[in-house]
């Protein structure tokens, strides 16, 4: 009786100590899973033709329903385009897109943006927003390895319907302009200020 105690107090020893073991290899792996995820987040689905096209088409359409920013596109070194950002909540909610790096209209390099909304009306899920780029010291800061959060280090001003119109060549000042809008145009009331860069790998 007692061998037979022993013995599965042995057994029951052992499936602990596995047990144990188990639950700290799944700890351990958490952080190289989190880098896998990172990883994968980073990859897009969409081809860079596709990329580039719709970058190109929202800039356009930008264009043609507010022509003082083409003031900004004339004087910047490059332009970075997210022609659709996609929001999980009304309110405060998280968003995410891809977009492209034009310069001088040929497409640099593909990007995604992540961060929170604030201010976007009820019943609005998507929208897009370009950062014009002035000079080489807002262009380097976009090539940061660990990426680029918008209003850390140059300087970004946000263009309304208002500024807009009062858009020339002696009034750009600013590192980075960022223009907001939607299908009917230049948006008002929100902001891209922490909405964090990073380089992204279309497939």
């Amino acid at each position: 009786m007692s061998t037979r105690f022993h013995s599965l107090e042995r057994m029951f020893t052992m499936s602990l100590t596995g047990f144990v073991a188990v639950i700290i290899g799944v700890w351990l792996a958490l952080p190289a899973t989190a880098a896998v995820a990172q990883d994968e987040a980073e990859k897009v689905a969409v081809k860079p033709e596709k990329l580039a096209k719709d970058a190109e088409f929202a800039l356009a359409s930008l264009y043609e329903k507010a022509p003082a920013t083409k003031i900004l596109a004339e004087n910047a070194q490059s332009i970075l385009v997210f022609p659709k950002i996609t929001r999980a909540s009304v309110g405060v909610g998280v968003q995410r897109g891809t977009g492209t790096l034009l310069k001088q209209g040929k497409p640099e390099g593909f990007y995604t943006t992540t961060g929170t909304s604030v201010g976007l009306q009820a019943g609005a899920k998507t929208y897009g927003y370009a950062l014009f780029f002035m000079n080489d010291n807002a262009v380097q800061a976009l090539s940061k390895a660990k990426g680029f959060e918008v209003g850390v280090g140059p300087t970004v001003v946000v263009v309304n319907k208002g500024m807009s119109k009062n858009l020339t060549t002696t009034t750009l000042k600013g590192d980075i302009y960022a223009v907001i809008f939607d299908q009917k145009g230049l948006m008002a009331g929100l902001g891209v200020q922490g909405n964090k860069i990073t380089k992204a790998n279309p497939q």
